[in-house]
Parts: C-alpha cells; sequence; structure tokens
C-alpha cells in the first residue's frame, strides 16, 4: 500500500527534497497534505504538481490567494497553524514528516503523536524542547519517530539488528563555513560568509546554526532523546568531508558508520520508506578519489554553542527550550543584519541566565518558558547595536 504522507513545511529544502523523493516513487508514496508559513506561490505550484488533497497556509493573509488558485483543482485551502495540527490527525494520513522550522513544529508533532501517526522527524527544536514529554507520549501511544537529520538517520541505520549496548555515539559535524576562521575573522563574519555552507544546501536558520556549530549542539540533545544515551556519552567529531554522517561505538569497541555523499533525499527517504530501502539516484562514493578522511577535536572556544548546549541539557528541564528560543531570536537578527555573529552566544547565555528553572515541566511550561525566553532575547537585543552585517 502506498504510504500517505503530509509534509510540514513542503516549502522548505527538506520539503522540497521528500517531493522529489515522493515523485520519484509514485508507486510507494503519494503526498496527501502539504502546509507552509508564507510562501503562498510555491505551495499553490507543489499542490498542483503533487495533486494532493489538501494544503494549510499558516499566514491568512495569503488564503485568498491560494484558495483562488486551488479551488478549480479540487484542492482543499485550510489557514492557521491550528489547521495544521488538525490536517496532521487525519484518517488520510500515514506518515507525517514534520520538516518545519524552530519550536512552531512541537505542537503539530504532538498532535500527529496522539493521533497515532508515525513521525518522520525533521525538526530537531521538538526534541530540543520537550523531548522528555515528547518521548514519552511516543512511547505511551506507540507511535515510531523516525530520524531524519542525517546524523540522527546515520544512527538509526546503525542500529538496525543491533542486541549490543551503545558505549558511544559519535556525532560527525561538517565544521561549517568557518570551520578554518580564526576567532577574530569569525567576529567580523558577514551574513553572506556565515550562509556560506562548503557541504549542504539548507534553509538559512540551519545553515547559521551550523556556522556558529549550535546546530551540533541541538543534534546531540536530539540524540540524548531519541536513543535514550547521556550527553557524556556523545561525542561530536569534525568531520568536513562529510562523507561519515555519524558512528556508534559498541560495548565491545567495534564501531559501526554510515557514509554518503552529502544528499539530503537519502535520510528522508529511508525515513519514508522505512523498514525497507528503495532506489535512490544519489551519486555513489568513489573510494580511490576520495582518499582520505579527516577527523577533528571540535573547538568549543571558537564555537561557545557547543558549551552551552551540553551545559542546558545537563541541568535539563526547561533549560534546552529556553536556549533554543533564545538562539531562534539571535539567528533571526543576526540574519537581518542588526547584531554581529559572536552575539549569538552572548543573547543565548543572558536569556538561560534570566530563566527561571522547572526541573520537571509540563507542556504547558514548556510553551510558557518559549515564550518568556523570546520576550527576553527580544529585550536583551535592544542593547546590543551593531551595523548592517
Amino acid at each position: 500500500m502506498k504510504r500517505r504522507i503530509a509534509i510540514l513545511g513542503s516549502t522548505g529544502s527538506i520539503g522540497k527534497q521528500a517531493l522529489d523523493v515522493i515523485s520519484r516513487h509514485p508507486e510507494l508514496f503519494c503526498a496527501e497534505v502539504l502546509t507552509a508559513n508564507s510562501n503562498s506561490t510555491l505551495l499553490i505550484k507543489q499542490a498542483i504538481e503533487h495533486n494532493v488533497n489538501s494544503v494549510v497556509i499558516a499566514d491568512e493573509s495569503k488564503y485568498q490567494e491560494v484558495f483562488k488558485a486551488l479551488d478549480p483543482y479540487g484542492i482543499k485551502v485550510f489557514t492557521g497553524n491550528a489547521s495544521v495540527s488538525a490536517l496532521a490527525c487525519g484518517s488520510n494520513i500515514d506518515m507525517v514528516l514534520t520538516a518545519m522550522v524552530g519550536f512552531s513544529g512541537l505542537e503539530p508533532t504532538i498532535s500527529a503523536i496522539k493521533a497515532g501517526k508515525a513521525v518522520a522527524l525533521a525538526n530537531k527544536e521538538t526534541l530540543v524542547a520537550a523531548g522528555s514529554i515528547v518521548m514519552k507520549l511516543a512511547k505511551e501511544r506507540g507511535t515510531p519517530i523516525i530520524p531524519v537529520d542525517s546524523e540522527h538517520s546515520a544512527i538509526f541505520q546503525c542500529l538496525q539488528g543491533e542486541r549490543a549496548s551503545i558505549e558511544k555515539i559519535i556525532l560527525t559535524a561538517s565544521g561549517g563555513p568557518f570551520l578554518s576562521k580564526t576567532k577574530e575573522e569569525i567576529e567580523t563574519a558577514t551574513v553572506k560568509e556565515a550562509l556560506n555552507h562548503p557541504k549542504w544546501l539548507m534553509g538559512p536558520k540551519v545553515t547559521i546554526d551550523s556556522a556558529s556549530m549550535m546546530n551540533k549542539g541541538l543534534e546531540m540533545i536530539e540524540a540524548h532523546w531519541l536513543f535514550g544515551i547521556e550527553p557524556s556519552k556523545i561525542e561530536i567529531v569534525v568531520h568536513p568531508q562529510s562523507i561519515i554522517h555519524s558512528m556508534v561505538q559498541f560495548s565491545d569497541g567495534s564501531v559501526t558508520a554510515q557514509l554518503s555523499i552529502p544528499d539530503m533525499r537519502l535520510p528522508i527517504q529511508y525515513a519514508l520508506s522505512y523498514p525497507y530501502r528503495v532506489d535512490l539516484n544519489t551519486k555513489r562514493i568513489d573510494f580511490p578519489v576520495l582518499e582520505s578522511l579527516n577527523f577533528y577535536k571540535p573547538d568549543f572556544e571558537k564555537f561557545p554553542c557547543l558549551s552551552i548546549a551540553y551545559s542546558a541539557i545537563e541541568r535539563g528541564g526547561n533549560i534546552p527550550c529556553a536556549m533554543n528560543a533564545a538562539n531562534e531570536i539571535a539567528v533571526e537578527s543576526f540574519l537581518a543584519g542588526e547584531i554581529p555573529f559572536t552575539n549569538i552566544p552572548d543573547i543565548i547565555l543572558e536569556v538561560i541566565n534570566s530563566t527561571t528553572y522547572v526541573k520537571e515541566p509540563s507542556i504547558e511550561d514548556i510553551f510558557e518558558t518559549d515564550k518568556k525566553a523570546r520576550l527576553a532575547a527580544t529585550l536583551i537585543l535592544t542593547q546590543y547595536k551593531a551595523p548592517t552585517y
């Protein structure tokens, strides 16, 4: 039977590549629901091309435009964030791909889990902000959560069929665009330089997170919740070639790794087709041409966001949620040219230090923490006066 997919965030990088995968395997998958925040033009094009059942445009000001374009095709159009969660729970959905950016992915992910839908998780912030709540709920409902991030997909693949206990998880990092830059050069980095990732084509928020290496900190927290591994047993290793996407070291000392040419369609397709593998026309590794694979310890001084992430998950409770919210606001401000790149970790730390600690937060506590942390970050930003970067 075909798997009927709801893609939450279809106009983003992951969403577009997921639709490419679906189009290449029409006998296995069909897109039933697409959602977008405000990119109405692309959403309309996608909906018609893939003959979907329904779409959601979260930006209510774009509703009439989308409705007029899709109504002649019999495609149902909804608006508002509440509609995203509602359609993810529909009886016509088998799997929900959560590819929304940031904290916005939490609510629809929880709704999909409650409805018993398999979740292909491409929204790491969901587990960073509320990992304990989400994983507990998924266990109670018997809902599978299959990782889409290339690193977590690699770990997931390495664990298939294994019965040995995990000694360590090794998360690989490309190092981003500033790997070879000095601390002084990073201080004056422009938005254009920060967005120039050497290996991966991603959305602007994820790309900036990669440049600050906060992305790897978020992935460490996500791995902690997905695989039940203590943060102290999750090692981050810089691997510039981005061929090994992550590794697992077992109790007998053996290490299993997943390798492939960088192409996000592979982990996306694996999540959609799991437990099966299907053909993918991606480039293959040519080992004689590759010649060597390099690994380095990350520079925690040059990339302080890594230390912040480890400290946040060690404290636990609602602190990772506050960290995530502050990072989203700070990254948005940097992309707008309002602050220098190196202000991002400064703002995150200030927000964390002003957050009221909740050891075992409820979902209401998580939403309240996110709200207050965003407000705190916005207020702190007024203290940072900078030219356009």
